[in-house]
């Protein structure tokens, strides 16, 4: 988003609100806190270094309508987030040459030997998992279309949400993929954000409490993804508080 100049984000920038419904889901939806993955055919369902399989916090189909111009190449993309539960940490991006690491979705997470979530973008992912996700209760996401006018030039609404420009709790970050391509801001979950987990799942460590899950340690999350769609995992999380 920095191509967007202080005009440009004080009239306001197009985005979509994610509000989490409050009925348990009974069937697959694409859009859903836990529920039913759809992954593409040939992807599995991730599972962590430590043999864990991942949790799935969220996943959503990203609008093709009324979206910034930088959210156009994922129109239509089905994001998914996927974290550890056992592990609770933040994300650490690691550089070379000015770009992430090759293969930064699967490469060394310091001091873990990979990292301990995934985040997807496919483009063919037309059938849910035969079983949810079995750690949070299943949920309805529902988005609405909302200007995204910020409270200072150069930073948005403090929300979950699709689109509109990051909210910044520190400076911006910006990373070129692995691919050469600059990584472009697609999605923004607020800090804190609570997960609620069905009775009796194993406790996260780091975790608000035993009865909710949270991601990268409750830090605000910004992903920023490849326009060029050099991978589905393409994809970097950042982290600030």
């Amino acid at each position: 988003m920095g191509e967007h100049d202080g005009r440009n984000m004080r009239a306001g920038l197009p985005a979509h609100a994610i509000e989490v419904g409050t009925e348990p889901l009974a069937r697959p939806t694409r859009n859903s806190v836990g529920g039913w993955p759809f992954l593409n055919e040939d992807q599995r369902w991730p599972d962590c270094f430590c043999g864990e399989r991942m949790v799935l916090f969220f996943q959503l189909d990203i609008p093709s309508d009324d979206i910034p111009s930088d959210l156009e190449p994922f129109g239509g993309d089905h994001l998914l987030v996927f974290h550890c539960r056992a592990h609770n940490d933040a994300s650490d991006p690691q550089e070379t040459d000015g770009r992430l690491v090759p293969r930064y979705w699967d490469a060394p997470q310091p001091p873990y030997p990979r990292p301990f979530w995934r985040v997807l973008l496919q483009r063919d992912a037309a059938l849910p998992a035969a079983e949810p996700e079995p750690s949070l209760r299943a949920l309805p996401l529902t988005l609405r279309p909302f200007t995204d006018a910020p409270a200072w030039p150069g930073r948005g609404a403090q929300t979950f949400k699709v689109g509109g420009a990051p909210s910044w709790a520190q400076f911006p970050e910006y990373y070129l993929c692995a691919c050469g391509t600059e990584l472009v801001y697609v999605c923004q979950v607020p800090e804190n954000m609570e997960f609620a987990v069905h009775p009796g799942q194993p406790e996260q460590p780091y975790s608000g409490g035993a009865d909710i899950y949270g991601l990268f340690l409750g830090n605000e999350v910004y992903l920023l993804a490849c326009p060029a769609h050099c991978d589905p995992a393409a994809v970097w999380p950042v982290n600030q508080h």
